[in-house]
């Protein structure tokens, strides 16, 4: 009788913890996949940002003729990122492209023929936009980032996260 209750006691913590790791192996999954949602979403922006290089580059390249390094560099950076697969890598080639519209809009300024290009203007307030929505977004995936992080590196979560593999994931760092 005394066995029976022991094994009935060994049987039922056994099942509690079970239970436990799966709810917390759940909890982890959750927040990696708020993680990888979020990401998501801005990926989609800036996927819509990069098909705008083609329209830009085809009203500007017009007018600023002397500058087609500027659009081959921007041309490049658009196949980078559409070939791109690892998050980091698609942020870093986003940044490199925000910088070239930077430039490109700044050369714009020194083209009054390309200000009168209503075309170009719509362009640019489309691009100004899609980067006021990332803005946004990058918000709400660095607060998912911040909370996937604590989710893993507290006890016991760590315990379980290293043993499936689960790593720290960085914030985005987008202009």
């Amino acid at each position: 009788m005394n066995s029976l209750i022991a094994l009935v006691i060994v049987v039922a913590l056994a099942l509690l913890m079970m239970r436990y790791l799966i709810v917390l192996y759940n909890k982890i999954v959750a927040l990696r996949n708020y993680v990888e949602k979020s990401f998501a979403n801005i990926d989609v922006l800036l996927k819509q940002r990069a098909d705008e290089i083609p329209e830009l580059i085809k009203v500007a390249e017009k007018v600023m003729v002397h500058q087609g390094e500027v659009f081959t560099q921007l041309a490049q950076l658009r196949s980078r990122y559409l070939s791109s697969r690892q998050s980091e890598e698609k942020v870093q080639v986003a940044n490199q492209t925000d910088e070239l519209f930077r430039q490109i809009f700044m050369l714009a300024e020194n083209y009054p023929e390309l200000k009168a290009i209503h075309h170009l203007t719509a362009l640019q307030q489309r691009i100004s936009l899609l980067e006021n929505s990332i803005a946004d977004r990058q918000e709400f995936f660095n607060q998912s980032v911040m909370l996937y992080n604590i989710g893993i590196q507290v006890f016991p979560n760590i315990v379980l996260a290293k043993l499936l593999g689960y790593q720290k994931r960085s914030l985005l760092k987008y202009h």
